[in-house]
């Protein structure tokens, strides 16, 4: 029973994520991508295994130690995904402070015009 609701936590959370991920509002796209990360995460940790197992320490019953790899890496990922979503929603919410906009659209006016050559402009 636990496997089917974790399966419908990913399927809602990557369903919300991905609906996020495409608006036009910077900060709900950067919302949307650490909702899609948490559901890569929701998923990941579903796949090291659900069951009650004992610690993973060393002794008889190796069969039912669990796995701790999954943990170690849904950790990592957890502390990555934060401070990529702060980053994100830092950098949009000054984006909106320089232009009055957070947009999609605001971000062609922060690139430098391309020379007449074609090459990428420079910044002055």
């Amino acid at each position: 029973m636990i496997e089917w609701a974790i399966a419908a936590s990913v399927t809602v959370v990557a369903a919300a994520g991905l609906y996020l991920a495409s608006a036009r509002d910077l900060v709900s796209i950067t919302v949307g991508l650490a909702l899609l990360g948490s559901a890569v995460n929701l998923f990941v940790f579903a796949a090291g295994r659900l069951d009650q197992a004992a610690a993973p320490m060393i002794g008889e019953g190796a069969a039912a130690l669990a796995n701790p790899v999954p943990q170690a890496l849904v950790l990592t990922a957890i502390v990555i995904g934060f401070a990529f979503a702060c980053f994100g929603i830092a950098l949009a919410l000054a984006l909106a402070a320089h232009d009055g906009r957070a947009d999609a659209d605001a971000l062609d006016q922060a690139e430098p015009p391309a020379r007449a050559d074609g090459d990428p402009g420079e910044l002055s």
